[in-house]
C-alpha cells in the first residue's frame, strides 16, 4: 500500500491532486494473486477507488449525491474478482491496483485550470474537477506497466453518459485490442453479466487539446463516455487495454440504491476462459 511520500517520490501527480482537497489521504493499494506454475505475465485489472466523490470545486448536484459512495465499485469489483481467482485456484497470476481517494472541496482543492503532472510524465490541464475518476485511474494504469502485464483491464464508474448511452443494462465496453475485447463480451453473456462494445476511433481524441498541458481531463462541453475512455488510452499505449465503464450497472438507482457486484461476474468468467487458453497454449 503506497502512502503520499511513495506517490509523491515516484511522481503520481494526478492521483495526489485528486486528494488534496480531502482530510483522509490517497493510497495505490496493490494486492498479488500468484497463481500460475512457473510464474507469467500477469492480468492486471485497475479499479477506480474514489471512496465519496461530491466532485471537488466543481461541486455536484445536492440531488442524489449520497449515491456517490457508490464511486468505488470498481475498486471493489476488482479486488472481488481477484478474491475469487484465489478461492477458484485459477493457474494465472493476476495483480488488483486500486487508486483510493476522496474527492472533496476544501482549502486545499485542485482547481479548474491547475495543471497536474502524471506518473506517465504526461501534463493534464483540469477543466471539470468532478472528472476525476480518469486522474487517478491514468496514474494506475502507468503503475501497471512495472508488472509487464499480458492485458490491462480497468473498471470504473467513470461518466454519466455512458447511463445515458446503455441505461442500468450493459456496461459500455471500450478496447484497442479486438480479441481482448472479443472475449469480455463473451465472458459477459456467459455470466448474464453484460456488456457492449462502444468505439474508440479517432474521433474521440480530436477534443483532447489543451493550450496549457499535453491534454485536459475532458473534451469540453462535447465530453462523452467516448472521450474519457480515449483519455485513458492515452496511458497504455502498447498494452493490451480494456476499459469497462460501470456507471450504470454497478448500482441500483433510485429509491433504492443498492450496490449489484458488478462487474465481477463478467471477470470471473473471463478470467476462468484466460486460464483455459493460456492451460491449452502449455499444452499444445
Amino acid at each position: 500500500v503506497l502512502g503520499p511520500p511513495e506517490m509523491a517520490r515516484l511522481g503520481m501527480g494526478a492521483l495526489l491532486a485528486v486528494a488534496r482537497g480531502s482530510r483522509e489521504p490517497p493510497r495505490l493499494i496493490a494486492v498479488e494473486y500468484r497463481g500460475a506454475p512457473g510464474g507469467g505475465a500477469p492480468l492486471v485489472l485497475v479499479g477506480k477507488g474514489i471512496t465519496f466523490d461530491a466532485g471537488g470545486l466543481s461541486l455536484k448536484a445536492a440531488a442524489d449525491m449520497e449515491e456517490m459512495k457508490f464511486d468505488m465499485c470498481g475498486a471493489a469489483s476488482v479486488l472481488g474478482a481477484l478474491q475469487a481467482a484465489a478461492v477458484l485456484r485459477l493457474p494465472i497470476n493476476v495483480v488488483a491496483l486500486v487508486p483510493a481517494a476522496e474527492n472533496m472541496p476544501g482549502g486545499n482543492a485542485l482547481k479548474p485550470g491547475d495543471v497536474v503532472t502524471t506518473l506517465s510524465g504526461l501534463s493534464v490541464e483540469v477543466v471539470d474537477t468532478d472528472s476525476e475518476g480518469r486522474l487517478a485511474l491514468a496514474d494506475a494504469l502507468t503503475y501497471a506497466r512495472r508488472y509487464e502485464p499480458a492485458a490491462v483491464i480497468d473498471v470504473a464508474t467513470l461518466t454519466g453518459a455512458i447511463v445515458g448511452a446503455l441505461g442500468p443494462v450493459a456496461s459500455g465496453l471500450f478496447a484497442n485490442d479486438e480479441r481482448l475485447a472479443h472475449a469480455l463480451r463473451q465472458a459477459g453473456d456467459r455470466a448474464w453479466d453484460r456488456a457492449w462494445a462502444m468505439p474508440l476511433w479517432e474521433e474521440y481524441h480530436a477534443p483532447l487539446k489543451s493550450p496549457v498541458a499535453d491534454l485536459p481531463n475532458i473534451g469540453a462541453r462535447d465530453d462523452c463516455a467516448g472521450i474519457a475512455a480515449a483519455f485513458l488510452s492515452r496511458f497504455t499505449e502498447g498494452l493490451p487495454w480494456a476499459h469497462l465503464d460501470i456507471a450504470g450497472t454497478a448500482s441500483t438507482p433510485a429509491p433504492q440504491p443498492l450496490a449489484t457486484g458488478r462487474p465481477v461476474g463478467l471477470l470471473v468468467h473471463f478470467m476462468a476462459g484466460w486460464a483455459n487458453g493460456r492451460s491449452a497454449a502449455q499444452a499444445g
